[in-house]
């Protein structure tokens, strides 16, 4: 029996999906990613376009039900007109769509639900407000919210639905939440289950206390987490005290130390990125060490910036002249302030792995304040009263771990990770237990909380047990939200000043220096703070929904729903060895272990969250591709099992390596399914921690399939011969939405699978079966040529020498339609630098390349001056390196970058002439001696006059481009304005390959 489309299955608006996703990322107040971390949480503005567009059928489908039709029709043309009355609804529409409501609420514009040509227009209708609805400030909108889910409970009964039931989504990996919450919100029943129970309890927040519970767990949230602040201020006063004059601290700067093994030194050295304490545009503040060897220490002294000079912030007129602010570790090598002595990183490890860590007997070097009545921080060196608090703290801790008795131990002592584990490095410093992340004030202040948490668990004995519970365990999220900022891995932003917390990124790096919060302070990360922001998604998504979701710890490879059973999958499955979901929430389940209500720790008795079924590629856990693919494979499997057979499915994924989606595709194929869609949605922070010039997706792919029915046999001269136009339609949509490089690759999968997979097998005319991993050769291959043709669009791309197509692809694959200038997060680590290093050129993963190249006949062994492979990475060489090999000399003319100007400029560019044979003449006119030999390609040529007018030899640059007839081909400047389109816009290539283009006119060409 054919079933009717759904829309998400002929079309979407991924362009302007993507623009709300995009600015979603950066949207705080009430969102759900701020009640609590969890990595790779899909934005809710993708989820809710995508949710909308499975659930509802294509009208223009010939097998789409006509009621659906008919009610469809009533519920978007009231839409249109109450648009059109005016008032709020009209200020949330966007400016295009808006135009076409009104249009639609005309008399003479009605729409027939009878009428065949009127359901294309009842389509685009339908994509115009899903388009709106994924706006962040739609989403409570009333009106939107009541034509969703009208539209929504028409399609589940139209489709056969049992009147007066919803649609069942259902998500086994539901991790954070957005795909359950958006289903809740358009009206369908929601089924949340996870492996993780850190996951599930989420889920159970957001799914069932939240919408059972409303205003009055607002209220309570609030109330209990004043009620807490208030009684750990008093037991934790004493360990923050105030300054003499008032001043309130709000952060204890903290650096590990080691001690120098230089001869004879011994001095102890504070491990240090930055001297930095304040770096803004209009205020700067840092550090000066002074070192004291005869003491076998260092000390510190304040120093500010004054208008165009440093001096010492508490004597002014004593002025410091050419400060370095160099910390004194690089690369986890540390070099001591008071000999020179560098002390090499394995020794750094020991000394720190002695110690736990050494978190515990830092230098404290630097006290951040506030002053009533002042606005800004103000910076102190430490006193004796500081660290008088630090050792009453330890005391206190000590001896509340004597006094404590119970199943778990005070301070979790609990297992890190094995050594070697996906995303972890500090095992290597000594911090094997979970307690080991925390020095022992954070350690008190967080047992403090605790406790207390648990006693409002107690003082809430006579409230509706199910109210309790959620009170309870809200608060509870609220002590993770204040673990996250209270550890020794957070880093002190020194360009906002403020505190970033633990999880800049989905890993736990080692941190040398931290700064400790004081958690009843004003200052980001404090207690105020983790009660506030729960408070607010409480508040923010109170009265948005008409049901209650189910949560249920389980896994997705064993489901326990009954076959059949369900409307609809939609899931975001782990990526590969992107994420070590698990290793990294361990983080947050030894302290909900320790919090929670009882009645919710029947999931949390284990010693930590579930590790061997997790599906996952972690090698250090024996867990590797096969795994993955089989692990998968069952949990797709599953999800058709209990899909009903005119059910949908979407599955989100996105991963950089050609290995990841193979093992994706390939278990969801082997589960049987039939591809039937394919919408790369632009999910990623544009901000988020990325290598430049390397092939980070910036968009998710929502792959859409079915069960397959299908048991015939495909024939592999078939599915080879649908397959080019398959991709060439593909990719020139793409590319209209805006979606390029290594995007639009990897979204040509999902369309490129819709052939191969409606297929029970696919088999070549001597019946060998085609395997899939051997299909998706020619799926790269095909997607390069398409991709190559529209680079070139109006060139015979068979005229270029196989680098110049190779180039273009591979810049290609790393255009994302704009260009990340974002500051990656600062890291630090034995294999980093003191300061983030950028590699040159464009880096792919090598078997991407391998498949680029293979497509465009290309052979990468062969090209070693343009390419160089390492490992596991191709880079694609920058012009600048390939210098020597050009010129045929290693004293060949240097390109210079930047900007500098004037003599010293000059000088560096006269010494250039020489080396290829040439001489400057009085005035400074060049004069061509001997010109380089002409390079054996195109790109080669365009690389040299790229490197000429990067020289500074326009002389030279003219008598290459005219007299030695370069300039006469026509591929020459084809192939010259691709590059510069093709160029990253910041980039020293495209600035050099437009100087060489800027001389075309002039010359005559």
């Amino acid at each position: 029996m054919p079933y009717p489309k759904r829309l998400i299955e002929v079309d979407l608006p991924i362009k302007r999906i993507s623009a709300h996703a995009r600015r979603e990322k950066s949207i705080r107040h009430g969102h759900i990613s701020t009640l609590h971390i969890w990595w790779a949480r899909r934005p809710l503005a993708a989820c809710r376009a995508v949710m909308c567009a499975a659930l509802w059928p294509d009208p223009v489908d010939v097998n789409c039900p006509q009621s659906f039709r008919d009610l469809a029709t009533d519920y978007i043309t009231d839409f249109a007109q109450r648009v059109d009355k005016g008032g709020d609804l009209a200020k949330y529409c966007s400016t295009d769509i808006w135009h076409k409501w009104q249009v639609l609420a005309k008399p003479n514009s009605r729409l027939d639900a009878n009428n065949p040509q009127h359901w294309n227009i009842l389509r685009y209708r339908l994509l115009d407000f899903i388009a709106d609805f994924a706006n962040w400030d739609n989403s409570t909108q009333v009106d939107y919210l009541e034509t969703s889910r009208k539209l929504t409970q028409a399609a589940h009964e139209a489709l056969g639905g049992i009147p007066g039931t919803k649609p069942l989504v259902v998500d086994p990996f539901a991790g954070g939440g957005s795909i359950p919450l958006e289903a809740l919100r358009v009206g369908a029943d929601a089924f949340a289950s996870d492996i993780n129970p850190v996951a599930v309890l989420l889920n159970k927040v957001v799914l069932e206390y939240i919408p059972k519970y409303g205003q009055k767990l607002a209220d309570q949230v609030r109330h209990w987490g004043q009620w807490v602040k208030e009684e750990a201020e008093k037991e934790l006063g004493q360990f923050y005290p105030q300054d003499a004059d008032s001043s309130k601290p709000i952060a204890y700067l903290w650096a590990r130390t080691i001690v120098c093994e230089g001869p004879g030194c011994g001095a102890e050295v504070p491990l240090m990125r930055s001297l930095y304490l304040c770096k803004k545009s209009n205020r700067n503040i840092g550090l000066r060490i002074i070192p004291q060897p005869e003491q076998k220490r260092v000390d510190f002294e304040i120093i500010q910036k004054d208008k165009t000079k440093w001096v010492v912030a508490d004597h002014p007129e004593i002025e410091v002249t050419n400060p370095s602010f160099d910390g004194t570790v690089k690369r986890g090598s540390v070099t001591c302030p008071c000999c020179g002595y560098t002390t090499p990183v394995a020794s750094v490890r020991k000394q720190l792995k002695a110690r736990r860590g050494g978190a515990n007997d830092a230098r404290l070097f630097c006290v951040v304040t506030t002053k009533e009545g002042t606005k800004g921080r103000f910076y102190r060196l430490p006193n004796q009263q500081d660290l008088e608090a630090v050792e009453n703290a330890s005391i206190e801790l000590q001896k509340r771990v004597k006094e404590h008795s119970g199943d778990l131990s005070l301070i979790p002592d609990e297992p890190l990770p094995p050594q070697g584990a996906l995303g972890f490095r500090v095992q290597l410093y000594g911090m094997e237990q979970w307690g080991n992340l925390f020095t022992h004030r954070q350690n008190l202040a967080l047992t403090t909380l605790v406790k207390l948490v648990k006693d409002v668990g107690d003082k809430l004995g006579d409230s509706p047990r199910g109210l309790a519970e959620a009170v309870q365990t809200c608060l509870s999220l609220a002590v993770d939200r204040q673990a996250d900022y209270l550890t020794s891995l957070t880093i002190w932003a020194n360009s906002g000043e403020f505190i970033a917390h633990t999880f800049g990124r989905q890993a736990l790096p080692i941190v040398w220096e931290f700064p400790e919060c004081q958690i009843f302070a004003d200052t980001s990360g404090n207690w105020d703070g983790a009660i506030n922001w729960i408070y607010l998604v409480v508040n923010s998504l109170i009265q948005q929904f008409d049901s209650i979701g189910q949560t249920q710890q389980a896994n997705a490879a064993s489901h326990p729903l009954p076959d059949d059973f369900a409307q609809c999958l939609f899931s975001d499955p782990p990526y590969y060895d992107a994420v070590p979901y698990a290793d990294l929430s361990d983080f947050f389940y030894v302290w909900l272990k320790r919090t929670l209500p009882p009645s919710l720790g029947t999931s949390f008795t284990a010693q930590l969250t579930p590790k061997d079924d997790e599906c996952i590629v972690d090698e250090v856990k024996g867990k590797d591709q096969a795994y993955f693919e089989t692990t998968m494979q069952t949990a797709m499997a599953e999800g058709n099992r209990f899909l009903a057979p005119e059910g949908i499915a979407v599955i989100v994924f996105a991963h950089k390596s050609t290995a990841g989606w193979e093992a994706q595709l390939q278990a969801m194929v082997d589960a049987g399914w039939t591809m039937t869609g394919s919408w790369p949605i632009d999910t990623e922070r544009p901000g988020r921690l990325r290598a430049q010039n390397s092939a980070a997706l910036a968009s998710s792919v929502h792959i859409v399939c079915r069960p397959r029915t299908c048991t015939e046999i495909g024939d592999w001269r078939d599915v080879l011969g649908e397959l080019p136009q398959r991709i060439h339609d593909w990719m020139a949509r793409l590319a209209a939405e805006g979606v390029v490089g290594a995007d639009a690759i990897f979204a040509c999968l999902g369309p490129a699978l819709e052939i191969f997979s409606r297929y029970s097998g696919v088999e070549k005319a001597s019946g060998e079966i085609v395997t899939l991993k051997e299909y998706l050769e020619y799926v790269w291959a095909a997607v390069s040529r398409e991709a190559l043709s529209m680079i070139f669009s109006n060139t015979d791309t068979t005229s270029f020498e196989e680098d110049a197509r190779l180039t273009a692809m591979w810049l290609w694959t790393l255009s994302a339609g704009k260009v990340d200038t974002t500051e990656p997060e600062e890291e630090e680590e034995e294999e980093t630098s003191s300061k983030t290093s950028k590699t040159s050129g464009y880096t792919l993963e090598y078997d991407a390349a391998r498949k680029i190249a293979q497509g465009l006949g290309v052979k990468l062994e062969q090209l070693t001056r343009l390419v160089e492979v390492k490992g596991s990475s191709a880079r694609l060489l920058p012009v600048s390196e390939r210098r020597q090999y050009l010129f045929a000399s290693a004293d060949s003319p240097t390109p210079t970058t930047g900007k500098a100007k004037g003599k010293k400029q000059q000088a560096q560019q006269l010494n250039f002439l020489p080396q290829i044979g040439m001489t400057e003449e009085d005035g400074g006119d060049e004069v061509e001696q001997i010109l380089p030999q002409l390079g054996n390609t195109t790109l080669d040529q365009i690389h040299q006059t790229m490197i000429l007018f990067a020289s500074g030899r326009s002389q030279a640059l003219k008598r290459f481009l005219v007299d030695e007839g370069v300039g006469s081909d026509s591929r020459f400047w084809g192939l010259a304005q691709a590059l510069s389109a093709l160029y990253p816009v910041s980039s020293e290539e495209k600035r050099w390959v437009d100087g060489v283009l800027a001389r075309k006119k002039g010359l005559g060409f």
